[in-house]
C-alpha cells in the first residue's frame, strides 16, 4: 500500500462529476489497484475513490496548472466504464510505501456467521425468485455479506448482523455506493437483515431505501417452525 500526504485538489469525471478544492489530503494507492481520497475526519468513508478495474498514470502538469502551483497529475481511469479521477498535487508531504501481505479477512461473531450460511441456504426468505449470486461477495472496501439477484433479475446486496443499528446501515450503504458504480451490477438494491433492528436504523434503512428483514435464528436452523405456533 502506498500512503502519499500531499496538498492537492481532486476532480472526477464520467456518470457524476465532483470537485475537491485545494487542501491537505491522505491518498491511498491499494495493492488491488483501487486509490481513495481521504481527508482528516468522516471517519472511515473516503471524500472520492475509484474501485479496479482502474489504471493510476502519473503525469507533469501543463504550463497553467505548473503556472498554479501544480507539480504532479495523477489520471485514475476505470477500465470497464471510462469514468477519471485526476489529483493535481501541488505539494508533497508524505510518501510511503508498505506490505502488509495477505489480509485473513473479517472473523465474524459465530451467530452472525451462521446466519450468513443459513440465509445463503435458504435464499428464498429474501421474497419469491430471489437467487444466490455468492456470500462475501468482494469489493474494494470489504466482502458483502450476500449477493442475490431478485424475481427481475436486479442485484440486491445483503448485509446481516445479529444486532442491526445504525454502524450497520451506514457500512451497507457504502457498499451500495461503491456496488452501483458497476455497470454490470446497477442498479442495486439493499437489505439490511438482523435478528433485531433497533428503531433509528429502520428509520434511516428506510430514508435510504433499503429494505429490513428480521431473521429468526431458531427458524433458520429448523429448531422451531413458526407455522406450528399457536402464538
Amino acid at each position: 500500500m502506498r500512503l502519499v500526504i500531499a496538498q492537492c485538489s481532486v476532480d472526477y469525471t464520467g456518470r457524476l462529476t465532483a470537485h475537491l478544492p485545494l487542501a491537505t489530503r491522505l491518498l491511498l494507492v491499494k495493492a488491488d489497484g483501487s486509490v481513495l481520497v481521504h481527508s482528516d475526519g468522516g471517519s472511515y468513508k473516503p471524500l472520492n475513490w475509484m474501485s479496479p478495474p482502474c489504471t493510476l498514470r502519473t503525469s507533469p502538469p501543463d504550463e497553467a496548472r505548473a503556472e498554479a502551483g501544480v507539480v504532479e497529475v495523477w489520471t485514475v481511469q476505470h477500465t470497464k466504464t471510462g469514468d477519471q479521477l485526476e489529483v493535481s498535487i501541488h505539494e508533497v508531504l508524505h510518501d510511503s510505501n508498505h506490505e502488509l501481505g495477505v489480509d485473513p479477512g473479517l472473523v465474524k461473531d459465530g451467530v452472525e456467521a451462521h446466519l450468513q450460511k443459513l440465509l445463503a441456504e435458504q435464499i428464498e426468505h429474501l421474497g419469491p425468485g430471489h437467487v444466490l449470486v455468492r456470500r462475501e461477495y468482494p469489493t474494494a472496501i470489504g466482502p458483502v455479506d450476500i449477493l442475490a439477484k431478485d424475481g427481475s433479475g436486479g442485484t440486491v446486496a445483503v448485509e446481516i448482523k445479529r444486532r442491526g443499528d445504525i454502524d450497520g446501515v451506514e457500512q451497507l450503504t457504502r457498499y451500495l455506493e461503491l456496488l452501483n458504480r458497476d455497470p454490470l451490477l446497477a442498479p442495486v438494491t439493499g437489505v439490511f437483515a438482523a435478528q433485531e433492528i433497533k428503531p433509528q436504523a429502520k428509520v434511516l434503512a428506510t430514508d435510504r431505501g433499503i429494505r429490513c428483514l428480521t431473521l429468526d435464528y431458531d427458524a433458520l436452523r429448523g429448531v422451531d417452525d413458526v407455522d406450528s405456533r399457536l402464538f
